[in-house]
């Protein structure tokens, strides 16, 4: 992915991402984002619908958004893979910089709760 595949959310501290179910219905949730090395990454709930719809079927599309979901721009075909190890710690660590005390207390209190986190890594079509 180049420069103007990223430069549609350049500003932006949400995106939509659109993952399918099995029905084949679409389902839009807005997320929080960090970018690097061409990858945009977001975090989410392990045992959340969609990871679990990203397991199944990687294709998704993207778009910036608020807060609330509301588009901001275009979608844009994109692909989604669930990572680990190194690449999920620096998918942490860029949207801790990014989202700062906000996503820090979050963790500390997914950490108490026990909660187990996925990171995504999604490039452009």
């Amino acid at each position: 992915m180049g420069p103007t595949g990223l430069a549609p959310f350049a500003g932006h501290k949400y995106l939509n991402l659109e993952t399918r179910r099995r029905s084949g219905a679409t389902v839009a949730t807005p997320v929080w984002f960090a970018e690097s090395g061409g990858n945009l990454y977001v975090y989410s709930l392990a045992s959340a619908g969609k990871v679990k719809r990203i397991r199944n079927d990687p294709v998704v599309r993207i778009a910036p958004c608020d807060m609330r979901g509301g588009l901001l721009g275009d979608w844009q075909p994109a692909r989604a893979r669930i990572v680990t190890g190194e690449e999920a710690a620096r998918g942490h660590r860029l949207l801790d910089q990014k989202y700062g005390w906000m996503k820090r207390i979050g963790g500390w209190l997914s950490r108490l709760r026990r909660r187990e986190y996925a990171v995504i890594a999604i490039v452009t079509a």
